[in-house]
């Protein structure tokens, strides 16, 4: 059996159609039942006065790998770049802040409450039902384990319920193939910089699904060492964005912060002596550090923003130099930061790189790039939907392992 469309265009289980390669095997074996060869071998040729009719798929996708709830579908026809019809997202921040950070029990309980509301918002801006959804995709990894448990069993149900087959999304793909959904969408091949709260990489990309790992972080992430850093400054969780605010009152030369790995000679990162680095910088300007207002405190968060950008924008140029490629794709949170971007624009534009980004509001987790990745999977055929409704999360999954 496989998936096909109908004349309805829907996607359906049919039995597997014969290949060309079969059909000569069985002309091969059957010269002598009296069938001409011309009858078993002719391809079956379209009426010249039909119009071509393009399949058209529709990919309701879910995230809900940690604090945020994101739905959304994408409609895909044909070969065309697939298109957002509708997406919505709920941040747990508020939720969060309280306790410094993400609490996993409290992120899984509330992806229950707000998915299916979201779902209904997105199918209700969309101006299509449930009925019109081709394929449920979801996160499957990495992320916390209660959380992708969520958006896997609503998913698994609701698929189930409509007879429809699912897809697990890698949520790293997600955000690799989140600027395709911009109004810049870059081209294959590219370098890319994957650069969030939890993962820090760079990667070859030569298409969907043929991903080479280049260097990554050793330690901890980019984004970690820009929320444990502004949490060092008393700024509120998530402390990424607000220390890149602060930053712009500061001088980035104030204080000389180390930039680990800079001049390793590979692709890797670290970003744990940076965030001992700010520990000590903090002790020794004593309550400064903390105080609003303080000029102190401007420049030790311009100073981290520097150390941080710095390496980044040091490596991807590296990256393209040595492949020879001149396009960058930037995803993930930190691809949000403002001084990141401006720096890799003028360093790019120096060196005639094309440069693409997700949207502003695209950069954090969403159900848009979930949704945008199962479409593109399935366009190119590095993947196919199946009607297998298990809760097969994987918490640990690196991308270099996706198939």
């Amino acid at each position: 059996m496989e998936w096909a469309w109908n004349e309805g265009l829907l996607w359906e289980r049919r039995p597997r159609r014969e290949s060309f390669l079969v059909r000569c095997e069985r002309l091969k074996n059957h010269r002598d039942e009296g069938v001409a060869p011309t009858e078993i071998m002719a391809k079956p040729q379209a009426a010249a006065h039909a119009p071509l009719k393009l399949p058209v798929m529709r990919i309701l996708g879910i995230e809900s790998s940690c604090d945020e709830t994101g739905v959304a579908l994408v409609e895909s026809t044909g070969d065309a770049l697939p298109r957002l019809l509708s997406h919505a997202l709920y941040s747990q921040i508020e939720m969060h802040q309280a306790y410094g950070g993400v609490v996993p029990e409290l992120a899984s309980r509330d992806h229950i409450r707000r998915v299916l509301p979201l779902t209904r918002q997105v199918m209700a801006e969309a101006g299509a039902a449930l009925a019109d959804v081709d394929v449920v995709a979801y996160t499957r990894g990495p992320g916390l384990a209660g959380a992708l448990l969520v958006g896997s069993g609503v998913a698994c149900a609701l698929a189930a319920a409509l007879g429809k087959p699912v897809l697990g999304v890698h949520h790293l793909e997600g955000h690799l193939l989140s600027p395709f959904l911009s109004a810049d969408p870059p081209e294959f091949p590219f370098i890319a910089l994957l650069v969030s709260g939890g993962h820090t990489q760079l990667m070859r990309v030569d298409g969907v699904g043929r991903y080479e790992l280049l260097g990554e972080t050793i330690d901890d992430a980019a984004g970690e060492a820009f929320d444990k850093s502004a949490k060092l400054m008393g700024l509120p969780y998530p402390g990424g964005p607000g220390l890149s605010r602060l930053a712009e009152q500061g001088n980035p030369a104030a204080y000389k912060l180390p930039r680990p790995l800079l001049h390793s000679g590979d692709f890797d990162f670290s970003f744990a002596g940076l965030k001992t680095a700010v520990l000590t910088q903090t002790k020794k300007i004593g309550g400064a550090a903390q105080t609003e207002g303080a000029p102190e405190r401007a420049d030790l968060a311009a100073s981290t923003q520097a150390a941080i950008v710095e390496v980044l924008l040091k490596k991807s140029m590296a990256a393209l130099k040595s492949s020879g490629l001149s396009r960058l794709v930037v995803a993930g949170g930190v691809g949000a930061n403002r001084e990141l971007r401006r720096q890799l624009n003028e360093a790019c534009a120096k060196t005639r790189v094309r440069v693409h980004y997700p949207e502003l509001h695209l950069c954090t987790d969403n159900g848009a790039m979930i949704a945008m990745a199962a479409a593109m999977r399935l366009q190119s055929g590095a993947q196919t939907a199946e009607a297998r409704y298990s809760f097969d999360v994987k918490p640990r999954w690196p991308l270099h392992e996706l198939a």
